[in-house]
């Protein structure tokens, strides 16, 4: 009989010797991870459908019912499959861009200019030159920015709107790579700087934060800041603020390695998140002539509970010191968040036997190729199925090539299966290649000789 477990018996991935089997992660969204395995090969990455679905829906309403005019640009860095996007902008989200790789599959995925944040330390001339024609909308980042969009300007003949990147000191270490600094009165300066030139408007001001932020007091003090130098930027007239963007790094539910409690009950509701922003900014937004634009750039928060890594098991050994490992087929070239965070993993199919503590890890040949350390498993043998959960943010965008082509992404929709990006083949991995023909393998060499002589003679028909 089935037997379900807690909520930190899920998280946790189990209980010590004779805890009850296992009951968890036997599907995706009712899909058998057998199924999925046996359809499609392992490893594999299996995408919800209706988690991306819920999630952006429960993150807008939680903002527009507060503040509705907001926007959620979602952050493609994060997890820049074209069918997860694709869903995404499907339940309205925009796009937010770090690179003109990533302008041109948001353009590719249908998103008009005005639709699409281009944010980032380092925006090459032509993408800068592209982004101001299409009307995308640019947060500088540096004053050499600022000196090639004035050149922008006059290519295009035409004044350029802008915003520009903030950092403050809300946090330790401080995100302070990144933009100008409020604090010391570089934002302001730059402000009057773009007030003086002929060629540049002020239309917003963005700031993101960090990352995994799970203490909303940042966010609180973070858009109390922008706004503070919204109202000096207008009473001084140095632009006109259209937008505030408060960036990305909300969190999500999986588990900081250095953390005691799981994920699940530390990070914040998307309301705290949206109580903690939209309280002060609604204070304030009578003290401006406009209500700003209110954008946000999740990624994690978003796309991360949506994926799973489906794993097969190849081997189990005892190492000297009389650990367990557990081998699987897919490592850190595809989990590369298990160096930080501590993901739920559970059995693909309920198992009756005693747990024991494990050791997972993957196939590379690199020592620190471990997917969970210690964990609680059943009983599991070659080709049993493992499930990392929360595993949509920083995988595929951070996957690598590394021994193994990377495996194929699908999604469940509804009860049915799509492939939202092919596995990789070893051609996929070396058609880039070039191979001058002093370093031709011999064989090689010979055989495109005897080719040519072949067909010189009149006998190399049939082949090409």
């Amino acid at each position: 009989m089935r037997r379900e477990l807690g909520s930190l018996t899920k998280q946790w991935g189990g209980g010590g010797p004779g805890a009850p089997p296992i009951a968890v992660g036997e599907a995706v969204d009712g899909v058998s991870a057998q199924s999925l395995k046996t359809k499609y090969g392992s490893p594999l990455y299996v995408v919800s459908e209706a988690t991306l679905r819920k999630n952006l829906r429960g993150f807008l309403s939680a903002f527009r019912s507060r503040y509705p005019e907001t926007v959620l640009a979602y952050s493609y860095k994060t997890n820049y499959v074209s069918g997860i996007c694709a869903t995404l902008h499907q339940e309205g989200a925009w796009a937010e861009v770090v690179s003109g790789f990533e302008l041109e599959r948001a353009r590719a995925l249908g998103m008009p200019g005005s639709q699409i944040v281009y944010n980032g330390p380092y925006k090459p001339f032509d993408h800068l030159l592209e982004a101001a024609r299409l009307g995308v909308r640019i947060n500088v980042d540096n004053l050499e920015e600022l000196a090639d969009l004035e050149e922008v300007s006059r290519q295009l003949k035409r004044p350029v709107k802008i915003g520009i990147r903030v950092n403050m000191r809300l946090n330790d270490p401080p995100w302070d790579k990144f933009g100008f600094n409020m604090e010391s009165g570089q934002a302001l300066e730059v402000c009057r700087r773009i007030h003086g030139s002929k060629l540049l408007r002020l239309a917003g001001l963005h700031l993101h934060a960090g990352t995994y932020l799970a203490n909303v007091e940042i966010y609180k003090r973070a858009i109390t800041g922008l706004l503070d130098l919204a109202m000096t930027v207008e009473a001084q007239r140095l632009g006109d603020i259209e937008y505030v963007d408060l960036g990305g790094g909300y969190a999500s539910r999986n588990t900081i390695l250095s953390q005691l409690l799981p994920g699940e009950m530390t990070a914040p509701s998307y309301a705290e998140y949206a109580e903690a922003i939209s309280a002060p900014l609604k204070a304030c937004v009578k003290r401006l002539p406009r209500r700003p634009l209110l954008i946000l750039e999740p990624g994690r928060a978003i796309v991360d509970d949506a994926v799973t890594l489906l794993v097969s098991v190849v081997a189990v050994k005892k190492t000297p010191d009389g650990r367990t490992l557990v081998v699987v087929d897919g490592g850190v070239n595809l989990l590369p968040t298990a160096y930080y965070f501590r993901h739920d993993v559970v059995a693909g199919r309920e198992v009756e036997g005693d747990s024991a503590r494990v050791d997972i890890v993957g196939p590379l040949c690199m020592q620190i190729d471990v997917l969970r350390r210690d964990v609680s498993l059943p009983p599991v043998s070659r080709g049993s199925i493992l499930l990392f959960r929360n595993a949509g943010a920083y995988t595929v965008s951070n996957s690598m090539q590394f021994i193994y082509p990377r495996p194929p992404v699908v999604v469940v929709s509804g009860r049915e299966t799509h492939v939202l990006r092919r596995g990789e083949r070893t051609e996929d991995l070396v058609r880039l290649d070039e191979m001058p023909a002093h370093l031709a393998p011999r064989s090689a060499a010979s055989s495109r000789n005897g080719h040519k002589t072949a067909r010189a003679n009149g006998n190399g028909r049939g082949h090409s």
